[in-house]
């Protein structure tokens, strides 16, 4: 039997007028397929967009990087975090491979190059905060990827398929 475990009755809050007023509530963010597509993300990578908050500048998503494939060179200016959920994955800049479970902090002022050269790719979970400065190959400023450039990013992707935006996906 499945019962549902007793919900714990908390103590008086003593800002309740204060969150009810103003709080949001948190959400539940579908992440398959039909909900978040996978949007294709230069020639061997696509990125399944998760959510966007333009109050902090801040994404989440998930990166998918097809094995013997790149991303270009880029300089975060904000902390951004990753976990590994397939394949592996590194930065040709540094010496360690990320696995399953990894778990990669990166600071701002950092400079990279993702890449896998996993037969099967990777796959990654990213929470990116601030803006993210991409650069060519011959180190020449390309453009910058912000919560507006992720928002465009989805959004005309979805109008060009004729799919539904997912407007849950605006927190």
């Amino acid at each position: 039997m499945n019962e549902r475990p007793k919900i714990i009755k908390l103590p008086e809050e003593p800002y309740e007028e204060a969150i009810r007023r103003f709080a949001r509530e948190g959400a539940h963010i579908p992440g398959d397929d039909a909900s978040t597509p996978w949007v294709p993300f230069g020639d061997s990578a696509a990125i399944k967009h998760l959510c966007f908050d333009v109050r902090t500048n801040s994404v989440a998503n998930i990166l998918w990087v097809k094995g013997g494939g790149r991303i270009g060179t880029h300089k975060h200016r904000g902390v951004v975090s990753a976990v590994t959920l397939e394949g592996s994955w590194g930065y040709y800049e540094y010496d360690w491979t990320a696995r399953p479970g990894d778990f990669v902090y990166e600071l701002p002022g950092s400079a990279h190059t993702l890449y896998s050269d996993d037969p099967n790719g990777m796959k990654a979970l990213f929470w990116i905060n601030g803006p993210i400065e991409f650069y060519d190959d011959d180190a020449k400023f390309a453009f910058t990827a912000d919560v507006f450039w992720f928002i465009e990013h989805y959004t005309n992707y979805c109008r060009e398929k004729d799919l539904k935006i997912n407007e849950q996906m605006f927190i």
